[in-house]
């Protein structure tokens, strides 16, 4: 399994090493350089850590993980200079799930990733998109706690569509990885089925809904 790493850093030299050391250990690296665009990243791809820098040019770290693990409850490596005990404390409290200090070894992050990857996956972690709550286990979903009652395919459809953001899928690849079927053979019960859904989604008052974007496919949309 490839897990994919968003480093958040605008510092491009630590960020060039970081990448490369992570690409050498065959992690999906995505890059971004301040807060807004770390939120355009997660907007758009499924991210399983995020290794974050305290000071940032548009945001603190503090206040940007606080955000990120309200809307999308991805687990947070931070990486900063800031290596006072009080700064480490508030960082784990905002939400953060682990702390290195610069500078450091290649060796020692490498580890601290996949500790935190490993923890994420033996927890099986909830997948948590715009307050959206997926549940793993149960194959459940809710909105600010209320339960939308999907059914096991509507729960499919929708964690296909949340782990890839604002990214398209095709109905060829919606079919194939809920139905095990070609577009041809399941096209009718694909668009039933995300209406249902996102009749769900609008009666607990969420803020996306599924949109059909012509040939690109399907995609959660902010409301």
């Amino acid at each position: 399994m490839s897990y994919t790493v968003l480093l958040v850093e605008d510092n491009p030299h630590i960020m060039e090493i970081n990448h490369e050391a992570l690409m050498m250990e065959d992690y999906e690296v995505l890059q971004a350089f301040d807060g807004k665009q770390c939120m355009e990243q997660l907007r758009n791809h499924h991210v399983d850590l995020i290794v974050l820098d305290i000071m940032l040019p548009d945001s603190d770290g503090y206040t940007l993980c606080r955000k990120i693990k309200q809307e999308y409850g991805t687990p947070i490596l931070f990486l900063s200079a800031l290596g006072e005990n009080e700064q480490i404390i508030r960082a784990l409290r905002e939400g953060g799930d682990d702390y290195l200090t610069k500078p450091y070894d290649l060796g020692v992050l490498l580890a601290h990733v996949e500790a935190r990857l490993r923890d994420a996956g033996s927890r099986n972690q909830n997948i948590v998109y715009e307050n959206i709550k997926l549940d793993m286990v149960s194959m459940s979903a809710s909105y600010h706690g209320k339960d939308l009652l999907l059914t096991k395919k509507e729960f499919s459809v929708l964690y296909m569509l949340a782990t890839h953001g604002m990214h398209p899928l095709t109905k060829e690849e919606l079919c194939q990885n809920v139905w095990n079927a070609p577009a041809e053979m399941c096209s009718n019960a694909l668009y039933t089925t995300i209406s249902r859904m996102n009749r769900k989604l609008e009666a607990a008052g969420a803020s996306v809904s599924a949109v059909f974007n012509g040939t690109e496919g399907y995609a959660l949309e902010r409301i």
